[in-house]
């Protein structure tokens, strides 16, 4: 006699277990990613004028720097010490960083100053270690205002002690503006002096923000994948997007424009 063999009967997959799964999983993914690998982020002041603009959206590198307990996007485990992995920044990287004292927000800066270094701003000119840094005059930056004028300040390619060459803002060539005189500062160990590119308008380690702490750097901003004027939620309105998608800025580096002048002049 012969018997036929039991099937197995297959178990239904049920559609909303199934769903819910398929999100628990892209979930970890993307907070894995995020964690360890890139970070969006986007810029909401002015205060890296010209270098960065309000609606541009970055990626941030988490790996090059290590990483610290802030480097997990919604939880800061105590258990974590220092930094693991740890890699030394470069002066003139744009660094987006936590601050003693406000750690639920992220800032967007230029780190300037090493540990150790001595950083002094005298008339507006960047010192470090009793060297001035050389700004080189260029064409007025123009900003279109919200009331449809535009405003002009005058604009500088600042050059730092490496070679690193970036733009920079100041809204008076005398030196007598906000924050264009300071008293000498000297970088504690495993600290970072951070300065905006706009000089007269941003809160930094000059002033309000002080010396940051390794642990609170989250990486350095790599480039620029998408940068528009107004809202994002805009981009419905798809006849706008010539207008307000600023398109020469996508996948950019973050100092294009300046390797761009520097190229156009050896080529010239």
């Amino acid at each position: 006699m012969f018997f036929k063999k039991k099937e197995k009967k297959k178990e239904k997959k049920h559609p909303i277990k199934e769903f819910f799964a398929s999100l628990t999983f892209a979930l970890v993914i993307a907070g894995f990613i995020r964690t360890f690998t890139f970070e969006p982020y986007t810029i909401p002041s002015g205060s890296m004028f010209p270098t960065m603009l309000v609606g541009d959206y970055l990626y941030i590198s988490k790996a090059a720097y290590g990483y610290s307990k802030y480097s997990f996007p919604f939880i800061y485990p105590d258990f974590i010490k220092g930094r693991f992995m740890a890699d030394m920044p470069e002066r003139g990287e744009v660094v987006v960083m936590k601050v003693p004292g406000d750690e639920d927000t992220n800032y967007i800066k230029r780190l300037v100053g090493l540990p150790g270094d001595r950083i002094q701003v005298k008339k507006g000119i960047l010192y470090i270690n009793g060297e001035a840094a050389p700004q080189e005059r260029i064409e007025d930056y123009v900003e279109r205002m919200p009331s449809g004028r535009t405003k002009k300040t005058p604009q500088f390619i600042e050059t730092l002690p490496n070679g690193k060459r970036h733009l920079i803002l100041r809204e008076g060539v005398d030196g007598l503006q906000n924050a264009d005189n300071t008293k000498e500062f000297i970088v504690p160990k495993d600290n970072f002096f951070m300065m905006g590119d706009n000089r007269n308008n941003s809160r930094d380690s000059r002033v309000g923000l002080g010396f940051v702490p390794f642990d609170h750097l989250l990486g350095p901003a790599k480039f620029i994948f998408f940068s528009i004027e107004n809202s994002v939620w805009d981009l419905v309105k798809i006849h706008k997007w010539p207008e307000i998608i600023r398109f020469d800025r996508i996948f950019s580096g973050i100092d294009y424009k300046v390797k761009r002048m520097d190229r156009n002049n050896k080529h010239a």
